[in-house]
């Protein structure tokens, strides 16, 4: 996921600024030339509140690794429990060592 297109700070709208990220996964509803994001794709995004306010996600792809991209290409999901882990899991598994 190397857009080369630098960091991003268009406003957050489908991830609300003032809303904690609860969950640990977002759905991609759209890509607007992000070719690396898909949308309808599971992501897990990690928390971070200072790139959150500035109307972006921290999201990982496949390969592990992870990405600023706008907020408003996402909406949270939940998952269940089982399926969370699973994913988390799967995702470890696949990471690089450093």
């Amino acid at each position: 996921m190397n857009s080369g297109k630098g960091r991003y700070t268009e406003p957050m709208a489908s991830i609300d600024r003032d809303e904690k990220i609860r969950s640990r996964f977002v759905l991609c509803i759209r890509n607007e030339g992000e070719d690396d994001l898909e949308p309808r794709k599971v992501y897990q995004v990690l928390s971070d509140p200072s790139t959150a306010r500035e109307g972006l996600a921290r999201v990982i792809d496949e390969s592990g690794e992870d990405y600023l991209c706008p907020a408003k290409y996402f909406v949270p999901v939940k998952l269940p429990v089982a399926i969370s882990r699973q994913l988390v899991s799967l995702a470890n598994s696949t990471r690089q060592p450093a």
